[in-house]
């Protein structure tokens, strides 16, 4: 049985969680510690006692809601952040006016940064600082007047926490990237391990199926031809991943064999409907026009465009294709190229058949058959693109669609 590759997830905030918990404990003793030291100097100490013994159980008991994001909910917070700005209204009422206005310290003292940090750590540098703004109005309210020392001690517990939160943000954010490279990778390498398989098997049965069925003739040829199609789409789709195995259906008006696709099941790179809105892989809409004759070479990473843009330009490509097997018979190949140059996306499509001769397109145009006028051109041109047509008698046709990404609306 195959070994099945595992995608190792990691949380880069982990530490971070971990690092408060610590920090909240100690914080506590400190605070405990500090009271002690200087009991005797309270106007009301009972006050105080109170408060501290409520603080120690709140942080012994929550010691398990910030040991990570899951556990640590908007409710706790608010609870968490409650109980530090109540404990700075608190202090004049237990200390002194003269400690006070000397500098002396809240009774949570530095323990309030705990309930900040967790803000910023939960939710990025904006909850960070909606939570920090809280503790310095408290804090000013609690001085009486924003003085030095206090404007000093909120604007650094204010900056460190923002910073930590957008640290958080950006660690998530790479993080995610990580996610995704690795799950690719993982991906890539059990499509490879499915190409060696399938390439000793079912493509070398594919192949004999095509050679034996010409050589018969006859309903054995379009058996044949059959298990051609489906052996150049399946090569394509381990190879790049991409493309489904086309669907081969008969032509009755001509009774031959044809590439068909239903445009309704395109989806983009992410498995979405492409009829959505946000943008779509282009790749994804033209790989299914890959087959025996129609070779696709599209870059190594996503194309995206808006998905009306990518379907529109998608349509335009089948019109292409569909004039190659009009015109230059059963017998053409063609080819697809995809390229993005980054503000505009190329997508050429050429053949090897007749060419059109000179002249040619306008007749049919003033004859009132539209098909490249309105398929083709008329498309590119509602996306603010272009499409060039360049052929040449007995040396094929060539189809360049460009569209700029800026007005791909």
């Amino acid at each position: 049985m195959a070994k099945r590759e595992r995608v190792v997830r990691m949380s880069v905030e982990q530490p971070l969680w971990r690092a408060l918990t610590a920090y909240r404990l100690i914080t506590m003793v400190y605070a405990v510690g500090l009271f002690a030291s200087a009991y005797r100097y309270f106007d009301r100490p009972w006050i105080a006692v109170w408060y501290l013994a409520i603080l120690a159980v709140w942080t012994l008991a929550t010691l398990r809601k910030v040991a990570n994001a899951a556990s640590c909910t908007k409710r706790f917070l608010v609870a968490d952040l409650t109980v530090a700005l109540v404990g700075i209204l608190l202090t004049p009422l237990a200390d002194t006016h003269e400690r006070i206005t000397a500098g002396g310290p809240t009774l949570p003292t530095i323990w309030t940064a705990g309930s900040v940090l967790a803000f910023a750590i939960k939710g990025g540098w904006r909850w960070a600082c909606v939570a920090s703004s809280l503790v310095a109005a408290a804090n000013i309210v609690q001085r009486g007047e924003p003085t030095r020392d206090t404007v000093h001690n909120v604007l650094l517990v204010w900056v460190a926490s923002v910073a930590i939160g957008y640290v958080v943000e950006v660690a998530r954010a790479s993080e995610a990237t990580l996610a995704r490279a690795l799950e690719i990778e993982a991906a890539t390498r059990e499509r490879e391990r499915l190409a060696r398989d399938i390439h000793d098997g079912v493509l070398q049965v594919l192949a004999m199926v095509q050679r034996r069925g010409t050589e018969l003739g006859g309903e054995a040829a379009e058996l044949g031809r059959l298990a051609g199609e489906q052996e150049v789409a399946l090569r394509t789709l381990v190879s790049s991943g991409l493309v489904r195995p086309s669907r081969v259906s008969r032509d009755e008006s001509r009774g031959a064999l044809v590439d068909a696709y239903d445009e309704d099941d395109d989806v983009d790179a992410t498995g979405a409907d492409g009829a959505g809105g946000g943008e779509v892989d282009l790749r994804s809409l033209l790989a299914p026009h890959a087959g025996s004759r129609v070779s696709f070479a599209e870059p190594g990473t996503p194309v995206p465009l808006p998905a009306p843009a990518a379907r529109e330009l998608a349509s335009a490509v089948g019109a292409a294709l569909d004039n190659v097997r009009k015109h230059a018979g059963e017998g053409a190949r063609a080819w697809i190229l995809v390229e993005d140059w980054g503000d505009e996306v190329i997508v050429t499509v050429r053949d090897d058949g007749p060419g059109i001769p000179a002249g040619r397109l306008d007749q049919a145009e003033g004859e009132g058959r539209m098909g490249v006028a309105l398929s083709i051109r008329g498309r590119l041109r509602d996306l603010g693109g272009t499409a060039e047509l360049v052929s040449v008698p007995g040396q094929g046709t060539e189809v360049e669609l460009k569209v700029p990404r800026g007005r791909t609306q």
